[in-house]
């Protein structure tokens, strides 16, 4: 029964009972269903500035994306038919002044040219075959035929016209036939009066007209284009406006309405009232900016793939907050999170009991979420929560605790500048990071403790494979955090928002930092916009054996670099070979215990072509197996490993194994690598093994920190003048005072107040 309850419940959220119920679309990532697709193109899209012609390029663009979508049913509302008019009755009566004005040259009389000011109505009597035979001209392009259908308001009033109506675009449809509207604005009745721009047709109406034939229609999707990027809470461009990128139905007390566009009545007010009747009819809306020339090339490709473009109307509110909600959250409590001592909060006798449940809570939820389904092997070594990661765990976040000592607002410089002004370089927080993180849960504590020591606000989004078990650590945190009145500083992402998406929040958060796989930091670092990112996209570790190198090193090296847990990314891939070791001992060693590990071996180009068996080749020098299998590759020398290094490598993690300390030291000085060893495993490229207690992730970027990230490298700083009335006049040559630029002690005392050696 209860089985037979969730899958009804199911089925009457699920988007094909919606759409046969006629209930709209509750989140963006289901518009990429929709079937049936009301396009509104706004006079602010359509014209020009001048408001004289009509706009070509954003028009040719916007059709081409129509045509991209042509496997659905599309219908296209457009303006437009004045602005045109306007532009040929312009034309043609500047045209025929001057005409007149030659004939009577002779006379000596010159009058000055002026245009009379133009009916709207004759000037979309003019227009509208212009503009149709320009839809026509776009359209045929694409091989693709289009229809226009003049409408007013008795067209829907009467049942049997409104009946006629939807027949005809209903077999229009059938016939892949892009029927092109418009409001027939040559027989409307005119404009009240001050209520409408002189000769500019009303946006209001195409508005109206958009969302009743969308309900009309039973269309799945309306996108209303004009010159706005969407609905702010505010008139957009004041100090306090805020965007809003879902906008629900019980919001509309929250908002100020501004002044109207540069044409047309109707105004954002007008916009939202016709979404929303469209939406309560069953059909989801979006209004975007379809006049943008940096988005408008694919402004309805991205509305379709569910893409945060434009505000997206629903009438179903999550019970949580949006995620920029939360991020405002966090970066609240951030602040107030950085001024308490960090110590107290990871010291706190709370989080010692959060620590001993770490031990057992999760491990349940862990092997819920290992039994849901079949998974590979690399990714079950990542996503298993085992005793004895969770004792490491918890060392770690006791090492945390101990390195948060007055970590924040530390001095790192004093100088004093002058007499009675000093200056200070403090550390400060970033301020809020969000880290997404792939089937690793031990990721989300060990993130939540730098964190919490740093003073830094966090978003956590996690993958699906770990969610339960996320849940439960999540919950662990708060309890540590909610002693401080700071829970809200820690945040878990759950909603449906892509990482796309959250790559896009600039304004909101500070850093980003993914830690995952090599495809979804490359997706991360591609999709950020404005905010930087932490981390590196591969893990192409190599472990070179020099010809001075000890077998027994050799051996257990290579062992612990390859098989301790080959899904991590500072596993070894690459082994380098060189080519005086190969046919000894040393070398069958090697292989024999590879294989004894079960280690697949692909060879490189080169020691292909010494060996006299075939193991595959491999695809190419530059690969993270993130498995039991590594490449293989012979070279003459430490400087030909290192230049191979650079050439093939990710800037990681690379070891030397030898016994010629010059060598060695040749290898450590010139491979520019985050991390860089000698006769050690790659394996101890970790913050819980460099004493950081965890890390948020390594990075190989050469700008902020570098290598395993831990409370250091979650910090930046500010500098704090203090003064007495000191002005910059009173150094200028007439003035009083010199600059004395010394260099004071940085010292802090046991309390953690400033002190003096």
């Amino acid at each position: 029964f209860i089985v037979w309850c969730r899958c009804f419940t199911l089925w009457l959220t699920s988007p094909s009972f919606n759409r046969v119920h006629g209930i709209s679309f509750a989140h963006r990532s289901e518009l990429h269903k929709a079937k049936r697709i009301v396009v509104k193109l706004g006079s602010a899209v359509v014209t020009r500035g001048d408001e004289c012609g009509l706009a070509l390029g954003w028009k040719a663009s916007i059709t081409s994306q129509i045509f991209n979508w042509l496997c659905r049913e599309m219908i296209i509302v457009t303006s437009g038919a004045v602005a045109f008019g306007k532009q040929r009755l312009r034309h043609e009566i500047l045209l025929s002044q001057s005409v007149r004005q030659a004939l009577h040259s002779g006379n000596g009389q010159h009058k000055e040219m002026s245009v009379p000011v133009l009916e709207a109505r004759a000037c979309a009597a003019a227009g509208q075959s212009g503009l149709m035979a320009l839809y026509e001209a776009m359209f045929t392009q694409y091989s693709t035929c289009t229809a226009q259908v003049l409408v007013t308001n008795l067209d829907f009033h009467d049942d049997e016209k409104r009946q006629n109506l939807n027949s005809t675009l209903q077999e229009l449809l059938r016939m892949n036939i892009v029927p092109i509207i418009n409001t027939n604005d040559a027989v409307v009745p005119p404009p009240e009066p001050n209520s409408d721009l002189q000769g500019v047709i009303s946006i209001k109406d195409n508005d109206s007209l958009a969302a009743r034939l969308a309900v009309e229609m039973k269309a799945d999707l309306l996108i209303a284009l004009s010159d706005v990027e969407g609905l702010y809470n505010s008139p957009p461009g004041t100090d306090d406006a805020k965007f809003i990128d879902i906008f629900y139905p019980g919001d509309q007390q929250s908002i100020t309405y501004g002044t109207k566009s540069r044409v047309g009545i109707g105004g954002m007010e007008a916009k939202v009232k016709a979404a929303l009747w469209a939406l309560q009819g069953g059909t989801s809306v979006v209004i975007a900016n379809g006049t943008n020339p940096k988005v408008t090339g694919h402004v309805i490709n991205d509305i379709v793939e569910g893409k945060k473009v434009g505000t997206f109307f629903s009438e179903i509110k999550p019970a949580g907050p949006s995620v920029e909600e939360q991020t405002e959250m966090a970066r609240r409590s951030g602040r107030i999170l950085a001024s308490l001592k960090p110590a107290q909060v990871m010291n706190g006798s709370r989080s010692e009991h959060v620590i001993l449940l770490l031990l057992c809570d999760p491990l349940p939820a862990s092997r819920f979420d290992l039994s849901a389904g079949r998974l590979p092997s690399a990714m079950l070594m990542r996503l298993s929560l085992s005793l004895a990661k969770l004792n490491s765990l918890a060392v770690g976040l006791r090492q945390i605790a101990v390195a948060a000592q007055e970590i924040v607002g530390r001095v790192v410089r004093r100088t004093r500048v002058a007499h009675g002004l000093e200056l200070e370089q403090v550390t400060v927080p970033i301020g809020v990071l969000l880290v997404i993180f792939e089937a690793r849960p031990d990721c989300l504590p060990q993130v939540s403790a730098l964190a919490i020591a740093s003073g830094n606000a966090l978003l956590l989004k996690g993958g699906k494979e770990a969610a339960n078990t996320n849940c439960v650590l999540h919950q662990l945190t708060l309890e540590a955090l909610s002693l401080h009145g700071v829970r809200d500083a820690i945040q878990m992402v759950s909603t449906r928002e892509e990482v796309e998406d959250l790559c896009r929040l600039d304004k909101l958060i500070d850093l980003i930092i993914p830690r995952g796989s090599s495809q979804l930091v490359q997706d991360i670092q591609r999709a950020a916009k404005g905010i930087p990112v932490l981390g590196h996209s591969e893990g192409i570790c190599h472990v070179y054996v020099d010809a001075d190198a000890d077998v027994d090193k050799v051996i257990k090296i290579v062992r612990d670099s390859k098989c301790d847990y080959p899904a991590a990314c500072n596993a070894m891939e690459t082994l380098l070979i060189h080519r005086d070791i190969l046919r000894t001992p040393m070398f069958d060693q090697i292989i024999e215990m590879l294989r004894k590990e079960k280690v697949r071996i692909h060879s490189g180009p080169r020691f292909a072509s010494y060996l006299t068996f075939s193991p595959s080749e491999a695809r190419s020098l530059r690969t993270e197996y993130g498995d039991l299998e590594c490449c293989l590759e012979v070279v003459d020398g430490v400087q030909e490993a290192v230049e191979h290094i650079h050439k093939y490598g990710s800037s990681h993690t690379d070891v030397i194994i030898t016994e010629n300390k010059e060598t060695a030291e040749q290898f450590l000085k010139q491979l520019d690598s985050a991390c860089v060893f000698w006769n050690t495993s790659s394996r101890f490229a970790d913050g819980y093994r460099f004493g950081l207690g965890a890390e948020v992730g390594i990075s190989t970027a050469r700008i902020h920190a570098r290598g395993p990230v831990g409370i250091e490298g979650l910090l930046t700083t500010k500098w704090v003048l203090r003064g007495d009335g000191h002005t910059v006049a009173d150094f200028s040559e007439s003035g009083r005072m010199t600059y004395l630029h010394e260099n004071l002690p940085v010292e802090q005392d046991l309390t953690g107040q400033r002190g003096e050696i």
